[in-house]
């Protein structure tokens, strides 16, 4: 596929991760934010999250989601801003458009679908909120859209409350779901000439991963089959997370002949009785098994086990830290790569899979308004008029 050009008016996770997976590409990025208002510091609030790295606009929470991209700041809220906007879309022959801003604001800001496409038929527009444009008002936050959707009831100990999750899922739920979507509408794009609107609702998107539990409710399910149960899985017997006499290890029986060659090692051989062959039996038998299986795990250290496990091909891992999981081989090298201006590297999270056209190290990225003249220069505005623009702050 050939390098496409996204114009995003991003801001937070959710959208900067589905643009950076464009940049991972070779496509250009060039993430737009707004003007200063007087209201706080400029542009994208996750520009001042986190320790300082560099400067006081590029701080580490904001590092990884933005490597890659250029970036303007436009003044929306004035019609020259609007129609300024409107010509980098033809100027700069813009494949796709981006927001994730809440959908009341589309058209105060000339970014709706409608005035954008009259200006580009062939645009891609797509845009992120928290539940979709038949709410316009209500804003999409991560650990919010958890707590609606029920991912918090169903995570954490079933004696202990509701807890998020360790990863801002919805967030990169929602980014994976502009990604995929657009690949789709390019293709279509590609057969007909035509472009399209995408609306991702983190809600729905979220709320389409509940697919070992939401279905249950027509199955006249127990209460206990769509809560919280710590680290057991709700089926499988045993899967949990067992205690070792040096810290912790993750096992996953998935089936009966996998609990019959985890009763054949010595070690657990006293876990095992008739009538634990199956799993259904095992079902009846849960909280006794999961006692039994600690009373054993606890008395060996993780290596051991692990050494059991790998010779009897049983599902399982040690608890990996965030350096452990950097660490391993199979992520080490992996890994995609930035660097600061002074050359110093910095490793980021591997892309999601390989392509031929990925490249593994993207520039530093960018100060707030950094390509602003750049990016206007491109688009045929002589110097007088940008300085013009930057006086009336249109721009900055």
């Amino acid at each position: 596929m050939k390098p496409r050009t996204v114009l995003s008016m991003e801001q937070a996770l959710s959208l900067p991760y589905a643009t950076l997976r464009f940049a991972q590409l070779g496509w250009r990025v060039i993430r737009i934010e707004s003007t200063p208002s007087g209201d706080g510091l400029p542009g994208d609030p996750n520009r001042y999250i986190g320790g300082k790295v560099l400067d006081d606009d590029r701080r580490s929470y904001f590092i990884a989601p933005n490597a890659g991209k250029e970036a303007i700041a436009l003044n929306l809220k004035e019609p020259r801003g609007q129609a300024l906007l409107r010509r980098l879309l033809v100027e700069l022959d813009v494949d796709i458009f981006c927001c994730n801003t809440v959908p009341r604001r589309y058209k105060q800001l000339g970014i709706d679908y409608e005035t954008l496409a009259a200006a580009k038929p062939d645009l891609i527009w797509a845009g992120i909120s928290a539940m979709g444009p038949e709410y316009p008002d209500a804003p999409g936050y991560d650990p919010v859209i958890q707590a609606m959707v029920g991912y918090m009831e169903l995570t954490g100990p079933a004696d202990g409350p509701p807890t998020l999750s360790g990863v801002p899922l919805v967030d990169l739920k929602a980014g994976d779901e502009v990604y995929t979507n657009v690949m789709m509408a390019l293709a279509e794009r590609a057969e007909t000439g035509k472009g399209s609107r995408i609306d991702v609702s983190m809600l729905q998107a979220a709320a389409s991963w509940l697919i070992t539990t939401l279905p249950l409710l027509d199955f006249d399910c127990q209460p206990g089959e769509i809560t919280r149960c710590g680290n057991e899985h709700r089926k499988f017997i045993p899967t949990n997370v067992y205690p070792t006499a040096d810290g912790f290890i993750y096992m996953a029986i998935g089936s009966d002949v996998q609990w019959k060659r985890l009763t054949d090692i010595p070690k657990f051989a006293a876990v095992g009785s008739p009538s634990r062959a199956t799993n259904e039996g095992r079902q009846r038998e849960r909280e006794a098994i999961h006692r039994d299986m600690a009373a054993q795990t606890r008395q060996y250290a993780t290596a051991e086990i692990a050494a059991d496990f790998r010779q009897a091909t049983i599902p399982h891992a040690p608890i990996h830290d965030i350096p452990a999981v950097r660490d391993m081989e199979a992520v080490a090298r992996k890994l995609t790569l930035t660097r600061m201006p002074g050359g110093k590297p910095v490793r980021m999270q591997p892309m999601a899979v390989d392509l031929p056209a990925m490249t593994q190290e993207l520039s530093f990225p960018p100060k707030y308004g950094q390509h602003t003249r750049a990016v206007l220069k491109e688009a045929g505005c002589a110097d007088d008029e940008i300085a013009l623009l930057e006086q009336q702050r249109i721009i900055a």
